[in-house]
């Protein structure tokens, strides 16, 4: 079996990058729960507004880190699946957990 074969089939190990991970899903679902209290709350267009953005660029962060994580082999690929669910960082943050607690 040729080298790029080995490297193909390569399991992934939870390692540095999988740390950064999780710390972005739990921030990124922090601030997706304060979006959702100031959005259901009326008159608070600017704090929605503020929320909204950073859940956004921090969504986007989040999906950047998981792939590169999957890249270099340190997640598998259905947590990015799970991330761009309609739950996003809730999914994610399940993802993580259900790792960190079947493997081994």
């Amino acid at each position: 079996m040729s080298e790029t074969a080995t490297y193909e089939y390569r399991s992934w190990t939870p390692a540095g990058t999988f740390r950064w991970v999780k710390i972005a899903s739990f921030t990124e679902l922090a601030v997706f729960a304060g979006l959702l209290i100031v959005w259901a709350i009326p008159g608070l267009e600017g704090p929605t507004f503020w929320f909204g953005m950073s859940h956004g660029i921090g969504y986007l962060t989040l999906c950047a880190l998981i792939f590169v994580a999957i890249l270099r082999r340190e997640a598998p690929w259905w947590l990015l699946a799970a991330t761009l669910t309609p739950v996003g960082p809730l999914g994610s943050v399940i993802g993580i957990e259900w790792i960190e607690r079947h493997r081994p």
